[in-house]
């Protein structure tokens, strides 16, 4: 009875596909496909990494990759070496990266609406003190509000009074 990794080897072989026509399909380590042909289980990546090597190699070579899969699974089990994502923590770490993004995206948000206060508070400061500047110049009051430099001939007489202190 042959292994997993023969029987996938004559797949590929009877096929007429080499090594590297399907690393350049699947972007697959050759050395990990090696590693698959000869059950040689611990030297892949591990969890559902190992799965999606074998999907990708069993559907470049055009077959069922859910029995390939099934048939991988069951070989690893025998063989010692279980490929199960939930002990070997893949499933949380694709959480955990889950989580990480969104707390990201939440703080990304949350800087950006204190942004937005703090342009919306500036705009309406700005719009604010013209408005009031644009009545007071018009109503005649502005020129006592604020004490602005009198031009005479030429000549700022207000500062003149500040530098004779």
């Amino acid at each position: 009875m042959s292994t997993f990794g023969e029987e996938l080897r004559t797949q590929r072989i009877t096929r007429g596909i080499a090594l590297e026509q399907i690393t350049a399909v699947t972007k697959i380590s050759q050395r990990h496909l090696i590693a698959l042909e000869q059950d040689r289980y611990q030297q892949l990546p591990g969890g559902i990494l190992s799965k999606g090597i074998v999907r990708g190699y069993v559907s470049a070579l055009g077959l069922d990759t859910r029995d390939w899969t099934d048939r991988f699974l069951k070989a690893s089990n025998e063989k010692g070496a279980p490929v199960d994502p939930a002990a070997d923590g893949w499933a949380t770490f694709a959480s955990n990266v889950g989580k990480e993004r969104m707390e990201r995206r939440e703080a990304m948000e949350q800087r950006l609406r204190w942004l937005g206060a703090f342009a919306l508070v500036a705009v309406v400061t700005v719009l604010g003190f013209f408005t009031v500047r644009y009545y007071g110049v018009h109503a005649g009051w502005w020129s006592s509000v604020l004490p602005f430099p009198q031009k005479a001939n030429g000549v700022v007489t207000h500062v003149a009074s500040w530098t004779r202190r």
